[in-house]
């Protein structure tokens, strides 16, 4: 079956991943770092062996694969994360759910189709069609950040904001989080790549989110230099006064400061 359509065919692949990836997750042969690895590793040969079968032309940029430079050269680059969380994956007896699959096209470095696989839950969010925005929260902001790199300022931020700080595993899973209604905004600072973000800034774009650097500037993608530290993900009418916040929380103390 020919795949003529991009949204289809990230959301396609990253099915299938989790699908394989349940499937691995499901048998007592492998469990913890084993089957992190094994999971990345599988997961990573699936992706790649159907994005070649149906974009052949096409750059990728994949976590668990080595640097390829001739991406560098071409306009259309999928960056994928095979499986975002290994940790919370290999956690089977916890049956943690914050763990995902990113598959993202980047056209001239913007995420262009993209889709977010939550295999635990059974859920693909993708750019096509859009995901729904659901309403607020109505209890207090809530703020999900990582469960092992929580940077040290978004307690300072969630302390301006009288927010409430909500530990989370992959990345895919904590902007989806604000995409399902479930936080108000997705705050990191404690060193990512690209392959992290891409995917999860391209659904949450798609939905009417807003998604940037957490000093505002637009996420750019297919870079030679792939890290790409900081992310914020919140919901539109939210952007100014988290940015705000993080800017006042991050703002330099005076050489004169006592």
């Amino acid at each position: 079956m020919k795949f003529l359509d991009d949204h289809a065919l990230a959301a396609e692949v990253a099915r299938c991943a989790g699908d394989v990836l349940n499937a691995l997750r499901r048998s007592p042969l492998l469990e913890g770092k084993a089957l992190a690895l094994a999971g990345d590793a599988i997961a990573n040969q699936v992706i790649l062996r159907l994005l070649q079968t149906h974009r052949p032309d096409d750059g990728v940029l994949s976590e668990e694969s080595a640097p390829d430079p001739a991406r560098l050269a071409k306009e259309r680059v999928w960056v994928i994360d095979p499986l975002d969380g290994s940790r919370e994956y290999g956690e089977v007896n916890q049956a943690r759910t914050d763990w995902a699959v990113h598959v993202a096209l980047a056209i001239r470095g913007i995420p262009a189709a993209c889709a977010v696989a939550l295999p635990a839950t059974g859920t693909v969010h993708s750019t096509a069609p859009p995901p729904a925005r659901p309403a607020a929260p109505a209890e207090k902001l809530k703020i999900v950040v990582s469960r092992t790199r929580t940077p040290d300022f978004a307690s300072h931020v969630a302390k301006a904001l009288d927010a409430e700080l909500v530990p989370m595993g992959s990345a895919g899973a904590k902007a989806m989080a604000v995409l399902n209604g479930q936080a108000h905004a997705y705050l990191h600072a404690g060193g990512q790549h690209e392959w992290d973000s891409c995917a999860p800034v391209g659904v949450a774009l798609a939905a009417g989110l807003h998604a940037s650097r957490i000093d505002g500037s637009v996420c750019i993608y297919n870079q030679e230099n792939t890290w790409m530290p900081d992310l914020l993900v919140c919901r539109s009418e939210l952007a100014l006064l988290f940015l705000e916040a993080i800017g006042e929380t991050l703002k330099p103390i005076p050489k004169n400061h006592v």
